[in-house]
């Protein structure tokens, strides 16, 4: 897959509901582009614009909006998404 197709995972530092998110998707082997939403103003507007808040992680599956989440939210979003997961 070509990375501009990966998923957008917009991330703060510090945020450890966006480690705990980024942890996962590496550990499934699951491909994305993490963007940091306080060192680029204008990805920050993009993640507002799409997801109708400020807050982190804020994931784009290609149109499909999962924001203000943890692994708990994530894991059935990604079945919806037709993911296979592991079990690890």
């Amino acid at each position: 897959m070509k990375t501009e197709n990966l998923p957008l995972l917009y991330v703060k530092p510090g945020c450890p509901w966006c480690d705990e998110v980024t942890g996962f998707l590496d550990e499934h082997g699951i491909g994305h582009r993490e963007v940091n939403v306080l060192e680029n103003p204008a990805s920050f507007e993009e993640m507002r614009r799409k997801s109708g808040q400020s807050l982190t992680p804020t994931l784009d599956w290609n149109g499909k909006i999962l924001a203000d989440f943890g692994v708990d939210e994530l894991v059935p979003f990604l079945h919806e998404q037709n993911v296979e997961l592991e079990d690890s």
